[in-house]
């Protein structure tokens, strides 16, 4: 049984930051691309940022340089560090791991943390 479980969501003032961790357990054989969506009320899930197993990264342009995605192999975790938080930042953020198990590689994602950005 594979789980992703993630931390860290809060309520945070806009300028503020917050810092999200997930970490993978379970049967894993290895782990490929990791990264982090998020839903905002009434919207569909949008990609906030990826990392592969290289290090290489993806970010969506209304995160560009605000968001760093980083992972921890050995440990199976990944995170993300949110800074100048703004307003429409608020969503459920739920993190992603492509896993191989000994059935094959498959998509796992965590239940979810709540980000409110609000004075």
């Amino acid at each position: 049984q594979v789980q992703l479980v993630e931390s860290g969501g809060g309520l945070v003032q806009p300028g503020g930051s917050l810092r999200l961790s997930c970490a993978a357990s379970g049967s894993i054989f290895g782990i490929g691309t990791m990264g982090w969506y998020r839903q905002a009320p009434g919207r569909q899930r949008k990609l906030v940022a990826t990392i592969t197993n290289d290090g290489v990264t993806k970010y969506a342009d209304s995160v560009e340089g605000r968001i760093t995605i980083t992972r921890d192999t050995a440990a199976k975790t990944v995170d993300l560090q949110m800074n100048s938080l703004k307003p429409e930042d608020t969503a459920v953020y739920s993190c992603y791991a492509r896993i191989l198990v000994l059935a094959g590689g498959n998509d796992y994602w965590g239940q979810g943390t709540q980000v409110t950005v609000s004075s």
